[in-house]
């Protein structure tokens, strides 16, 4: 015995297996339990005939670089445009539109059907553009020039 004690080392190593096995267990339990955790208070809600809160109405105006315009995604012509979006206002007073238009289209085209979307009446309008991403940072972009400054 005493040979065999004398050739034992010590494992001064930490076994990291069975830490990964505890770590990996509590991520579970903690994944579990953590959308049961905010439940709020249990109530009666009262109901009612009406609803307090109106959904938004959201159309989208696309305009397509050889100028055809869609009204969500239904062909729409330039003439037709103001009376459907009439129409659209009368059925849906608090309509959104949303207008996409090609980057090649021209601007005066743009102009011209934002002017038909305020002669219908529609007051929320916005513009839908691509976010700056990794692929689109080298591309040139146009800086505006401004006058110089008279001292």
């Amino acid at each position: 015995m005493t040979l065999e004690s004398r050739h034992r080392r010590f494992l001064a190593e930490i076994n990291v297996i069975p830490l990964v096995d505890v770590v990996l267990v509590l991520l579970v339990i903690f994944m579990v339990t953590a959308p049961m955790l905010y439940r709020g208070m249990d109530i009666k809600l009262p109901t009612s005939a009406t609803n307090t809160i109106k959904p938004e109405m959201r159309t989208v105006l696309t305009i397509e670089k050889d100028q055809r315009l869609y009204l969500d995604k239904d062909p729409v012509g330039v003439a037709q445009l103001e009376q459907k979006l009439k129409l659209l206002k009368q059925d849906h007073p608090d309509v959104s539109l949303y207008l996409r238009a090609d980057r090649d289209v021209p601007y005066g085209v743009v102009v011209q059907v934002m002017d038909g979307v305020k002669k219908a009446g529609i007051e929320k309008i916005g513009m839908v553009t691509e976010p700056v991403g990794p692929e689109h940072v080298g591309a040139p972009q146009i800086a505006p020039r401004l006058p110089p400054r008279k001292s």
